[in-house]
């Protein structure tokens, strides 16, 4: 808001700008937002983002990070149920339609309660197209064959990430902190590297036992092996993660 003029000036011509133009106060156009500023808010908002590097992590901190009771009955709830009714009746159809018709409920019940609606709508994108597989090829497997392909292109962006030396947990780290000359401390540098390597093992473990069970035609071990090897090892994978990126930031702030 422009000050009041003083008695001995008159009033300005221009008049005052409202508040959605978009120029700055010497009349430029604002810079539109970066490429890095959108994937450092991207970072943000990821459950790296729980505990900033030299924070000392809690159990609360790693709760929130895999989505609370209620991220974790969305997360682990479909798939039990799959679980559940493949045991039972050995039929591909209610086996995926019941943990897709839950997911419609997860997004129902979002919306009534008006919290945030896009996790359970991206879970029921991910489970009605991974149902759509099973239904048309008639294979229970294939019910899991989207999570597979999820997990290998993940595995394959920190591989890249590792040869091109600049592993992804050190990015997304830096993006979260503003660091970066995080590559010029050979401290940082191996401590991020060593984690990216933490998150490969955990990719790399999923797809060695899950793949061949998959080729195996073994829905319901792969169903339960996918429990297991889902939200429980990605808490404990994010949770080392955090301890050792803490443990390096704190060592250079101190």
């Amino acid at each position: 808001m422009s000050p009041e003029p003083r008695p001995e000036e008159g009033p300005r011509d221009e008049a005052p700008r409202p508040a959605s133009d978009p120029r700055t106060a010497d009349g430029a156009a604002d810079p539109a937002p970066s490429v890095t500023d959108a994937l450092s808010e991207a970072a943000r908002k990821s459950a790296f983002a729980r505990v900033a590097p030299g924070e000392r992590p809690t159990a609360a901190d790693l709760w929130a990070a895999v989505g609370g009771v209620r991220g974790l009955v969305e997360s682990l709830l479909p798939g039990f149920l799959f679980l559940v009714v493949f045991t039972i009746t050995g039929e591909v159809a209610p086996s995926v339609l019941v943990p897709l018709g839950m997911a419609v409920v997860f997004v129902l019940v979002r919306a009534v309660t008006r919290t945030p609606i896009l996790p359970a709508v991206v879970g029921l994108i991910g489970i009605a197209i991974s149902a759509g597989l099973a239904l048309a090829t008639g294979r229970a497997e294939e019910n899991f064959l989207l999570g597979l392909i999820i997990n290998a292109v993940w595995l394959t962006a920190l591989l890249v990430s590792l040869a091109v030396r600049r592993p992804l947990i050190g990015v997304i780290t830096a993006l979260l902190t503003g660091d970066a000359g995080w590559r010029q401390d050979p401290a940082k540098r191996s401590v991020l590297t060593v984690t990216t390597w933490l998150w490969v093992g955990m990719f790399s473990l999923r797809l060695g036992v899950q793949v061949p069970l998959y080729f195996g035609e073994q829905a319901g071990a792969l169903a339960a092996t996918r429990l297991l090897m889902g939200v429980p090892l990605y808490a404990a994978v994010l949770w080392v993660t955090w301890l050792m990126v803490r443990s390096v930031y704190a060592r250079r702030a101190a």
